[in-house]
């Protein structure tokens, strides 16, 4: 897009851009979301920044109507795979903040000058810029959803001094951090009854297909570590995260706060607040949040084949994770059984081998066995074949060892080259890991029996896929709902 087409954007509010890029007025000195409801500025007025950490680096502050720094994450980084789009996934998982820009370019294979030079080219800012945009939400989330003093409340959010985090949402907001807490005690937000965690709006774009998706978790809960409660339509999703520092309960609704909203209701319970940014880019994965439905819906939309099934399921998303290592001991688990068994053999591992949370949750007990713990285990309580025992054995080798690595930012092609290396490892397996532990849009799995059935009952075969590409996981989840649910044969 060149500006010009940014600013029809802008005087259409049209969402589709909400995160794609951010409108600058240079007479108020503010920052907003395309879609901003507020009056549009005239053209000499507006200037156009890739980013919200570009338009603070640039002296201008959120807009406090839209919120633009709430909007969804660029679908472009889930999408690409190259070096920018692997930093933005890292960082928004909290790295920088954990690790600095020097452990944020070893995990990418690049020196940290760099990074710096491809963040900076294409976004207009560096990673330590882009860290900080994202501390400084982070810090208004706690500051407007908890009552933890302020100064816990900078180091939780990631900032390494208390004079840092004022000057930072001094900078972002035109508020201190005392003066964003009032002013969400006067308003609205204030006359709700209590609250257990920290409750959070998750934003995502256009339609979204949430009975797709709660069905999708339902069928694969895992007892010990997941649950979901209520009928479909009302129903709540919890599970238990595995964080940097520590554990975390989260609960996502099914049905929207309003009519037309387009968030999904979150609440957080976390034992260290400094895991707040790591947690929610987890479960914004699970929930394939960031998505672009409309481009989706363009290409596969006009498929003759597929578009039938595209137009009768609008918003339908790809799940992804909350731990890309747990879905790929899931993934081996899952090989040649029934969704049903591969749910109970998971849960028969999380009882044998997984963490206990420092206190019971409901129905939530433990967090996902790590993979250094179920390396060298016998795994005598599952009663698979042996070779099967032993690919799970590896598989969790090689993760313990880094010989597979599945984090944000890893590189897809070769972690799926690490994973097939590994005996008793399948195209299947990692084609299925590759595409919901590495959040990959465009995975095909054509020996999936639910694939083959789906491809059959549209009078299709695998070759009709190279149409669908670069959105080729969103079709394998249609193909499976034309089918039925329960002919996927994923775990």
């Amino acid at each position: 897009m060149d500006d010009d087409s940014r600013y029809e954007a802008v005087r259409s509010r049209d969402e589709r851009f909400d995160g794609v890029f951010f409108t600058a007025v240079l007479t108020t000195g503010i920052y907003c979301r395309p879609s901003c409801p507020a009056t549009t500025p005239k053209r000499q007025n507006v200037r156009f920044h890739p980013s919200a950490a570009a338009a603070q680096a640039a002296g201008f502050r959120a807009c406090r109507r839209c919120r633009p720094d709430t909007v969804p994450g660029s679908a472009e980084w889930n999408a690409r795979a190259d070096a920018v789009a692997r930093a933005m996934r890292l960082i928004a998982d909290g790295v920088v903040d954990r690790e600095g820009v020097a452990g944020l370019a070893r995990r990418l294979g690049y020196s940290a000058r760099q990074v710096q030079r491809q963040l900076t080219e294409e976004l207009g800012a560096g990673p330590v810029a882009l860290a900080r945009a994202q501390r400084a939400h982070t810090a208004r989330v706690l500051l407007q959803t908890t009552g933890l003093p302020v100064t816990e409340v900078a180091f939780a959010a990631g900032f390494s001094s208390v004079r840092q985090f004022n000057d930072t949402v001094r900078t972002v907001y035109a508020n201190t951090p005392g003066e964003l807490r009032a002013a969400v005690r006067r308003g609205p937000a204030a006359t709700g009854g209590p609250v257990a965690g920290i409750p959070l709006r998750l934003a995502h774009r256009g339609e979204y297909d949430a009975a797709h998706v709660f069905g999708f978790l339902e069928r694969r809960a895992v007892t010990g570590v997941e649950e979901m409660s209520g009928v479909p339509g009302r129903r709540t999703y919890r599970r238990s995260l595995a964080l940097p520092h520590g554990t975390g309960v989260v609960e996502v609704d099914e049905a929207p706060g309003r009519p037309g909203a387009h968030w999904l209701e979150c609440r957080l319970r976390l034992s260290d607040q400094r895991d707040l940014t790591a947690a929610v880019q987890r479960v914004r994965r699970l929930f394939d949040l960031d998505a672009d439905p409309w481009a989706v819906a363009e290409r596969l939309g006009a498929d003759p084949l597929l578009g039938p099934l595209v137009a009768a399921r609008p918003g339908l998303r790809s799940p992804g994770v909350a731990d890309p290592e747990e879905l790929a001991v899931r993934a081996v688990l899952g090989q040649q059984v029934t969704v049903g068994a591969a749910r109970a053999l998971a849960g028969t591992l999380v009882a044998a081998y997984g963490k206990p949370l420092p206190a019971p949750d409901g129905g939530l007990t433990h967090v996902f066995p790590e993979a250094d713990a179920l390396a060298g285990a016998p795994l005598a309580e599952l009663g698979m074949p042996e070779s099967r025992r032993t690919a799970l054995r590896t598989l969790c080798a090689a993760l313990a060892d880094g010989t597979v690595v599945l984090d944000p930012g890893a590189d897809r092609a070769e972690a799926e080259r690490s994973l097939l290396a590994l005996r008793g490892i399948g195209p299947w397996t990692a084609g299925y890991i590759r595409m919901r532990a590495l959040g990959d849009p465009d995975v095909f799995l054509p020996g999936d029996a639910g694939v083959r059935h789906g491809l059959r009952l549209l009078g299709a075969d695998a070759a009709a896929a190279d149409a669908w590409r670069p959105w080729r996981s969103y079709a394998l989840h249609h193909l499976w709902n034309a089918t039925a649910p329960e002919n996927e044969e994923n775990a």
